[in-house]
């Protein structure tokens, strides 16, 4: 009966989901092009905008896998809240600028920067590849936590194996049919249920298995007094030098994922489709008020070490939802299984669509036959980066965290080729093409020797310094890169004032129109 009611609960709210993707696209014919699809027609405003990038920053990593961190090692899984807060004050500079220089040139990724910047188009194509592999794990780790969160919900009725499938049919569905704005639309109801949610397990929780926080808190302190400093539960030596997540982890973590984040694929996706720069200036101030929301699923995975202890590798992952499904009715099973799903869907069908995007725009469209149908060739590639993140997740299971801390190791390589290159003209498609293959290189062999981190310090910021002086080093020993376009073409500025001044100048375009009357 319980297994019954939770997941109809759950299917009803998975209706809704497809109907209010579906609707998102009223009035506006068969979905427009390739441009409507992949950035919302660049006409999304500051609400949607910011339950569209909330809902990226908020995913089943932070439901479940923060959960998963905080049972398995307790403190280092503040790094979340610190890079996120972090990454908000960089992309306050950075998304504006973005944003005008995509518009500017008619641009909907970072593939079409990089291509555009560089004059190379093939170049945009190496970037897609590139992105992509880094990007998979992360849709594996989204199918990874809307299958464990049906699997958990059902009460064990539906399979692991099952609610994979479940998950990746839904969230492709969604997709390919509602584009950005779909995913924006279903945002507003993701954010309901979530803040909903987790404001309800914060108080019911801890009053239900300790009698309140004092309890909690107290019995923390006294049993598990290690997981509450770094580096943590088993994070080696306490003063970070070690090969645990010590305070040389945080800070270097921390540092490379705040610059990461502003150029990660989907976040440029969100910055794109806002209707003004003065949107995103005001969504980075908003944002880290979100993050309060973190604290919760943190300090549920520390409760969990005394109720459900025992949970060892990828089963940490659980340790929220088996809090969960004992303490509540299963009607509100239900809506918390719920609320995690959506925190899987919508960055799911973000980190989708981006990947479709890129090869429609910068791979596939290098195909003649498929230059002129960008956007089908786009939803093809979805369904494909789908099934490969499914297979993933059936053959190389792992926890959460791990797949977040791999997806951004490796796209934090493209930092100096799309940020570095729109702000500084003399970095050479040379110098900077020959930073990204060392920078890969070197990330991929201390990631898959298990060499990270490096002495404390995060592989991928290693892995970044080498990329970053290699990059240099070409750039300043080589020739110039003959481009004779001016600066105004090649590089990115913030667009302060410019939106003010189109504004002024419309306003008086039409006073002199009602004069006229």
């Amino acid at each position: 009966m319980n297994a019954a009611v939770a997941t109809s609960v759950f299917a009803v709210f998975m209706v809704a989901t497809v109907a209010l993707g579906l609707l998102a696209l009223r009035g506006r014919g068969k979905g427009g092009g390739l441009a409507e699809w992949s950035v919302g027609g660049r006409s999304l405003g500051p609400v949607f905008i910011w339950v569209l990038m909330a809902g990226e920053g908020y995913t089943s990593f932070s439901y479940l896998g923060a959960a998963g961190w905080g049972y398995n090692y307790g403190a280092p899984v503040l790094y979340v809240v610190a890079y996120m807060s972090c990454g908000y004050a960089i992309g306050y500079v950075v998304g504006p600028m973005l944003w005008a220089y995509a518009r500017r040139h008619g641009l909907v990724g970072i593939t079409d920067m990089v291509a555009h910047r560089f004059g190379r188009p093939w170049l945009g194509a190496v970037v897609a590849v590139l992105a992509t592999v880094f990007l998979l794990p992360y849709i594996q780790l989204q199918i990874t936590g809307m299958g464990v969160v049906l699997s958990v919900i059902s009460y064990g009725a539906v399979s692991l194996n099952w609610a994979y499938f479940v998950a990746f049919a839904v969230t492709t569905g969604f997709v390919v049919v509602s584009g950005l704005r779909g995913s924006a639309w279903v945002s507003v109801l993701k954010d309901v249920l979530v803040i909903a949610t987790l404001g309800f397990l914060a108080f019911s929780v801890p009053l239900h298995y300790f009698d309140g926080y004092g309890p909690f808190l107290d019995r923390l302190v006294t049993e598990k007094g290690e997981w509450l400093t770094l580096p943590g539960h088993g994070g080696g030596s306490g003063d970070g030098g070690g090969s645990g997540f010590g305070e040389l982890w945080f800070i270097s973590t921390t540092f490379l994922n705040s610059l990461t984040v502003v150029i990660f694929p989907t976040t440029v996706a969100g910055y794109l489709g806002a209707r003004s720069a003065d949107a995103l200036r005001r969504n980075a101030m908003y944002l880290p008020a979100y993050n309060v929301l973190l604290f919760v699923p943190m300090l549920l995975g520390l409760a969990a070490l005394f109720v459900v202890p025992g949970l060892t590798g990828a089963e940490s992952n659980l340790a929220l939802f088996k809090l969960v499904v004992d303490a509540l009715p299963a009607w509100a099973v239900g809506l918390v299984g719920v609320a995690a799903a959506l925190s899987s869907i919508v960055p799911m069908a973000v980190f989708m669509l981006v990947i479709g995007t890129m090869w429609g725009r910068s791979v596939l469209s290098l195909v003649p036959r498929f230059a002129e149908r960008q956007k089908s060739a786009a939803q093809v590639v979805v369904v494909v980066a789908g099934s490969l993140a499914l297979l993933l997740t059936y053959t190389a299971p792992n926890t959460l965290v791990r797949l977040s801390l791999i997806s951004y190791e490796g796209m934090a390589q493209l930092l100096p080729m799309v940020l570095l290159a729109l702000v500084w003209r003399r970095l050479t498609f040379r110098g900077a093409f020959s930073g990204l293959i060392v920078g890969v290189a070197v990330v991929c062999a201390l990631v898959f020797t298990g060499n990270d981190p490096v002495g404390g310090v995060n592989a991928g910021l290693v892995a970044l310094a080498a990329n970053l002086a290699v990059a240099l080093a070409v750039t300043l020993a080589g020739p110039r890169d003959a481009d004779p376009r001016p600066d105004a073409e090649v590089l990115a500025h913030d667009p302060v004032g410019e939106e003010d001044e189109s504004l002024d100048a419309a306003r008086a375009a039409r006073s002199a129109s009602d004069h006229r009357v």
